[in-house]
C-alpha cells in the first residue's frame, strides 16, 4: 500500500464526519467486514480432510488452500491500502467485500482443485482490499486515548475471535451441509456488510498518488516462491531441483523488493517506520506470533478427525474452549494496558503460548482430547488473546496521522504473511519428520504434527525474547 495515509484533522478530515451515537454502529460494520476476513483464514480448516477427498489434493499440497488465500492477501495488502488511500476507504471496502463475496462463491462452486486454489487466491485479493481500509477506518475515527483502546480492543481481537470462530463454524457447516458451505457463507454476510458501508459509514477524501506496482509484484512473487520452496521440500527432500530454484528466485525478488522500497517516491512499504525501536519491535512480534499459531490450529484439526476420529462438528467444537477463554480475556486487555504497560502483558501472553506450544510438542498417539489437546488450547486463548491487542497498540502509538494508514497497513501484512510463511514452515517439518516413518497413520500423523508444534514453540519464544530486549516498555508520547 503506498501506505495510506491518515487524514488529519483539517484536509484530511472526514467527508462526514460520524455523531458519537453512531460510533457503535459504524464499528459494528467495520468490525464485521473484518471479521468475514477472519473466519476465512480458518473457516475451511476443519473442512480440509472433506476438500482433500472431494478434490483430491495431497496431504502435503493441502496446505496450498490456505496458502493461496493467505499469500494473495498478505502479499497485496500494503497495495490495498495504497488504493484505498487513492479512491477512498469506504469505497475500496466496499469493493473489497463484493469481490471476497463474489470468489467466496465460486470457491464454493468448485470441481476441481485448480479452480478451488484459484477462487481463494482471489479470495485474498479481496481480502487486502478490505482489511487495511477497516483499520484506518477505526485509525480515522477514534481519537488516541482511551475510546481507540476500546475499539482497537474490539478490533484486534476479531482476527484471533475470527479465526477461531471459522473453526467451529466451518465443522458446523460441514457435518450438517457440505465444506462448500464454507465458503458460501461468506456471500449472504458480504452482500449486507456492502449495502451497510454507505449508509452507517463515512467516506474518507482521496489523495493524489500512484501505486507501487514494482514493490507489489516483486514482494508478492517473492513470497510466493518462498513458501513453494518450503513446500515442496515438504513432499520432495531439500536436495529437490524446484526447491532449490524457489529459494534462489525468493532470494532475489524480496532483495529486489527492499532495494524498490528504499528508492521509491511512494512505497508499499516505507522503511522508515522501522526507525521506531518500540514499533520494529511489534512489527517482529505480529510477524512471528501468527507463524506458530496458524499451523497449530492446521494440525490440530487434522490430528482432531485423523487420530481421535471426530466428525467436522466435533472437530469445530473442539476448538470451543480456546475461543470462550480468548473472547473473555480480550474485554480485560485495555485495562490491564492502562494499568501495567504493553510490555508486561506481551511478555505474559507470550510465555504462555511457548507453554502451550511445549505441551503439545510431548503429544503421542495414545493422548485423549482432555490429556493432550484441552490444557494447550486454553493456555493458546489466554496467549492469544493477551498477544495481539498490545501489539498493535505498540506499533500505532505515537505515529503522525498521515502515516497511521501506512502503519496499520504493515502491521496487516506482517501479521497475514507471518502465518502463511510459518505454515510453509510447519509443514516443512511434518514432511521431513514423517517422509521415511513407520508405523500407523495414525502415529505418523501425531509423530509429524509433534515435531511441528515443538517448531512453533521456538517461533514463539523467539517472539518472546524480541519483546523483552527490543521493546522498551516506555509509553511513546502522543502524535503532535
Amino acid at each position: 500500500m503506498s501506505t495510506p495515509s491518515a487524514p488529519s484533522t483539517t484536509a484530511d478530515a472526514l467527508t462526514t464526519p460520524p455523531q458519537s451515537a453512531r460510533l457503535g454502529t459504524t464499528l459494528l460494520v467495520i468490525v464485521t467486514a473484518y471479521l468475514m476476513v477472519g473466519v476465512d483464514s480458518t473457516v475451511v480448516n476443519v473442512a480440509l480432510p472433506d476438500i482433500q477427498q472431494g478434490l483430491h489434493f495431497s496431504r502435503t499440497g493441502l496446505s496450498w488452500v490456505l496458502n493461496a488465500y493467505t499469500l494473495a492477501f498478505g502479499g497485496l495488502l500494503l497495495l490495498g491500502g495504497r488504493v484505498g488511500d487513492i479512491v477512498g476507504r469506504r469505497r475500496t471496502l466496499t469493493i473489497g467485500v463484493g469481490l471476497f463475496a463474489l470468489s467466496s462463491l465460486l470457491g464454493g462452486l468448485a470441481t476441481e482443485n485448480a479452480w478451488l486454489l484459484a477462487a481463494r487466491a482471489l479470495q485474498g485479493v479481496g481480502a487486502a482490499l478490505t482489511a487495511p481500509s477497516t483499520l484506518a477506518l477505526i485509525t480515522t475515527n477514534f481519537p488516541e486515548g482511551p475510546r481507540r483502546h476500546h475499539a482497537l480492543s474490539i478490533y484486534a481481537s476479531m482476527a484471533g475471535i475470527g479465526g477461531s470462530v471459522g473453526l467451529v463454524l466451518g465443522g458446523m457447516l460441514t457435518s450438517w451441509a457440505s465444506w462448500r458451505w464454507a465458503l458460501l457463507i461468506n456471500v449472504p454476510i458480504g452482500i449486507a456488510v456492502a449495502l451497510a458501508l454507505p449508509r452507517f459509514v463515512a467516506e474518507t477524501p482521496r489523495h493524489a498518488g500512484r501505486f507501487d506496482a514494482a514493490g507489489a509484484l516483486t514482494g508478492t512473487a517473492g513470497m510466493t516462491s518462498l513458501v513453494f520452496a518450503f513446500i515442496r521440500v515438504s513432499e520432495r527432500g531439500w536436495s529437490d531441483t524446484w526447491a532449490l530454484l524457489g529459494f534462489g528466485t525468493a532470494a532475489v525478488l524480496l532483495t529486489g523488493f527492499a532495494l524498490i522500497e528504499s528508492r521509491a517516491g511512494q512505497p508499499i512499504m516505507p522503511l522508515r517506520l522501522f526507525a521506531n525501536r518500540n514499533r520494529a519491535g511489534g512489527y517482529a512480534g505480529v510477524l512471528l506470533l501468527p507463524a506458530g499459531m496458524f499451523g497449530a490450529f492446521y494440525f490440530l484439526t487434522l490430528i482432531s478427525q485423523q487420530v481421535l476420529k471426530y466428525s467436522p462438528l466435533r472437530a469445530g467444537l473442539a476448538f470451543l474452549p480456546l475461543t470462550l477463554v480468548m473472547f473473555t480475556i480480550v474485554r480485560f486487555v485495555p485495562r490491564l494496558l492502562a494499568r501495567l504497560g504493553a510490555k508486561p502483558v506481551l511478555l505474559t501472553g507470550m510465555g504462555l503460548l511457548v507453554v502451550a506450544g511445549g505441551w503439545l510438542w510431548r503429544l503421542r498417539p495414545g493422548d485423549g482430547y482432555v490429556s493432550g489437546l484441552l490444557g494447550p488450547l486454553l493456555l493458546m486463548g489466554l496467549g492469544v488473546g493477551l498477544s495481539f491487542m498490545p501489539l498493535n497498540a505498540t506499533i500505532l502509538a505515537g505515529v503522525e496521522p498521515r502515516e497511521a494508514g501506512a502503519a496499520s497497513g504493515l502491521l496487516q501484512t506482517l501479521q497475514w504473511l507471518g502465518g502463511t510463511l510459518g505454515l510453509s514452515v510447519l509443514v516443512t517439518v511434518f514432511g521431513t519428520a514423517t517422509r521415511h516413518a513407520t508405523g500407523s497413520p495414525s502415529e505418523i500423523l501425531t509423530e509429524g504434527a509433534a515435531r511441528a508444534f515443538g517448531v512453533g514453540s521456538l517461533i514463539a519464544l523467539t517472539a518472546l525474547l524480541v519483546v523483552a530486549f527490543v521493546i522498551t516498555g516506555r509509553k511513546p508520547k502522543p502524535a503532535a
